[in-house]
């Protein structure tokens, strides 16, 4: 059954809004998105009022759930400044800027306080990258599949809102079902359970969201999703240090992240921000990985150093953190990735796949007491 943007309003109407009028005549609601059962929009109000407006936002949420056909619904609370308003003064007790070396308690009123472990997950690792165009999809999951390849459970999320790459990677094209009380069944594939924002959307469509629809994304695909027992959940985050970032920092106890650079200067640097801003919300980063290294010639073996070399090895040096590993720019690990069939399940026992082992050798040593202790 296929749900129109007119019923989403007409159980929309059934919402009071603070101000006491029906939700569609508040002059909030952002255009509605209603397709193949699954509905999106978002509601926008001052900063000053979200607080009054939450409770609004979940009863929307509720309404728009009860419609016969919706399977999955998306409803962001958008909250901004009027302009040249001031920002609120930071709340006694924040979050301080604090060492990547020492645990910090976080009081009750820091965003970092409202961490909340996912049920029958271990551990729960991101895959970064400061920018984007260094392979960081391709080797997200790749070491997903090194994890698995060492005897773990493993589960990927593709939370790269904007340009999802797993259902390409993956070669899946379906749509999740949903348990009985809505939840959704992650794909499976290569063993691994497999979700992504890919998965909901048309490849074509575009992802024009503003920040607090993907925190609500990728908060949904986190929570709204049957893991099942994982041992890891590898994150594949969007590049750069924005709201995806810090949503899943701020939501769930990282037990990590792993940087992804090329050996050029300025991913180098796109990289370090990267890496502060994860030592700033205190998720110890596992390592940094220097991928497309070196050119391999497929014919004759020839190594060449197209973008430098060592650079991340160096940054990691300076920085205190490990180095990963070195992965080179190869026609085998582009080409297998473009088909849907990566080269660690495709290859498993040429030399890339056995790079990626060996990195997710470490990552697991590092995540040891995590696994043991779930």
């Amino acid at each position: 059954m296929s749900v129109t943007q007119q019923q989403v309003i007409e159980a929309l109407k059934r919402v009071r809004s603070p101000r006491g009028v029906a939700l569609p005549d508040a002059g909030v609601l952002s255009p509605i998105t209603a397709n193949d059962g699954k509905v999106f929009f978002s509601i926008n109000v001052e900063a000053s009022e979200a607080r009054a407006w939450e409770d609004t936002r979940a009863q929307a949420e509720a309404a728009v759930r009860a419609i016969p056909g919706v399977a999955m619904a998306m409803i962001a609370l958008t909250a901004e400044r009027k302009a040249g308003a001031a920002a609120p003064p930071p709340r006694q007790g924040g979050v301080q800027p604090v060492s990547a070396h020492r645990p910090h308690q976080h009081p009750a009123d820091s965003p970092m306080s409202r961490q909340a472990a996912i049920p029958g997950i271990a551990a729960v690792i991101a895959v970064a990258s400061g920018k984007g165009g260094v392979g960081k999809s391709t080797t997200a999951i790749n070491l997903a599949l090194g994890l698995r390849d060492l005897g773990l459970k493993v589960g990927l999320l593709d939370a790269d809102i904007y340009g999802p790459s797993v259902p390409r990677l993956t070669g899946l094209q379906e749509k999740p079902k949903l348990t009985d009380d809505k939840k959704m069944i992650p794909l499976s594939r290569f063993g691994l359970s497999i979700m992504s924002i890919g998965f909901l959307v048309d490849e074509d469509s575009p992802m024009i969201w503003r920040g607090p629809m993907v925190m609500s994304a990728i908060n949904q695909m986190l929570r709204d999703v049957a893991w099942g027992t994982l041992d890891v959940l590898v994150v594949d985050m969007p590049p750069g240090t924005g709201d995806a970032q810090l949503t899943l920092a701020q939501n769930v106890p990282l037990k990590g992240a792993v940087i992804v650079s090329t050996p050029q200067d300025l991913s180098l640097i796109d990289a370090r921000r990267g890496l502060a801003m994860f030592r700033k919300v205190d998720v110890p980063v596992l390592g940094i990985i220097e991928n497309m290294s070196y050119f391999q010639c497929p014919q004759c073996g020839t190594r060449s150093d197209i973008f430098g070399h060592g650079g991340a090895r160096h940054e990691a040096e300076r920085l205190g953190v490990p180095f990963l590993g070195e992965i080179p720019l190869h026609m085998d690990i582009r080409s297998t990735s473009d088909a849907g069939n990566p080269v660690v399940e495709s290859e498993p026992k040429g030399p890339h796949a056995a790079i990626y082992r060996t990195i997710a050798a470490s990552v697991r040593d590092q995540l040891k007491d995590a696994i043991a202790a779930a």
